[in-house]
């Protein structure tokens, strides 16, 4: 099975989170989409960070009924901070029946010359780029993928929970499910 790991902190998961995970799934050869909750991003600080095991069940919830999406705790079980190769190696090694391929936004591929050991991961995994409002895409490699008509949102988790605190409404930021947990366990409040 060709599966698409989507990285990320998710604090908290938020609808373009889940369009992007989904389109993937709908519309290019991947044939599911593997949410990889980072407990700690290296480029991160982990101070405003909500609990990892929050983290997963807010995306648990939301992605219970769907056959393309899924969650995984993998990075909470390895040395912190998270380190992509690491992961694709553990996966690897559990799961050699697979084959994996990153999914990241243009301002992620920008960046990625900054990845531990990113030679190894461009030369031995597919990487599927969603492009991002005013960046550019540069550069080529035969690994490097540009998905096209991925629907452009400028979201962010940050803005989430700062409305959150603030005491704002923005369920409509957010998948149902995913609010619904996350205002009931008064998260970001």
């Amino acid at each position: 099975m060709k599966i698409g790991l989507f990285f990320g902190s998710f604090n908290p998961m938020h609808i373009g989170h889940k369009i992007i995970a989904s389109y993937m799934a709908e519309f290019s050869d991947l044939e599911k989409v593997l949410f990889i909750v980072s407990p700690q991003n290296p480029l991160k600080q982990k101070k405003t960070l909500l609990d990892q095991n929050h983290r997963l069940q807010i995306i648990r919830v939301e992605v219970e009924d769907s056959t393309e999406l899924s969650v995984s705790d993998i990075e909470f079980k390895m040395p912190q901070p998270s380190y992509t190769i690491d992961t694709l190696v553990r996966l690897k090694e559990d799961f050699p029946e697979n084959e994996y391929a990153l999914i990241m936004g243009a301002d992620n591929l920008k960046n990625f010359h900054k990845w531990k050991n990113y030679e190894q991961i461009l030369e031995n995994y597919s990487i599927y780029v969603y492009p991002r409002p005013g960046i550019e895409i540069n550069g080529s490699h035969k690994n490097i993928h540009i998905v096209e008509g991925v629907p452009q949102m400028e979201i962010s988790a940050s803005f989430i929970r700062d409305s959150i605190n603030k005491g704002k409404d923005i369920s409509y930021l957010m998948p149902e499910k995913a609010w619904k947990y996350t205002d009931e366990m008064n998260f970001y409040k």
